[in-house]
């Protein structure tokens, strides 16, 4: 008898419990923005040109290092995207701790 009771109670649970699963899932997903994908923040490169997304708020500028041919080069930035470069040119760029 007890068997029978507690079953249907098991398997119910584990159903809510993946029910919650599943919608906090789908939740988080639909919270990123397509532009969020396109455009992250910090360093990234399409198939022919290399950029710095600057993600803030407040208006900053930053100086960031940019890894090309050569000795690098440092750059001051402003928020949203900056083309720094061609691809082939750019293997990398990250901020340097100061503004500018």
């Amino acid at each position: 008898m007890r068997v029978r009771r507690s079953l249907p109670a098991f398997v119910g649970a584990v159903t809510l419990a993946l029910g919650m699963t599943l919608a906090a899932t789908t939740t988080t997903a639909a919270a990123v923005s397509p532009t969020a994908v396109q455009n992250p923040c910090g360093f990234y490169e399409t198939h022919s040109d290399a950029y710095y997304n600057h993600c803030t708020s407040d208006g900053s500028k930053i100086l960031i290092e940019i890894d090309d041919w050569g000795p690098n080069t440092v750059k001051c930035v402003g928020p949203g995207v900056t083309w720094i470069g061609e691809a082939g040119d750019v293997d990398g760029a990250w901020y340097i701790g100061r503004t500018c």
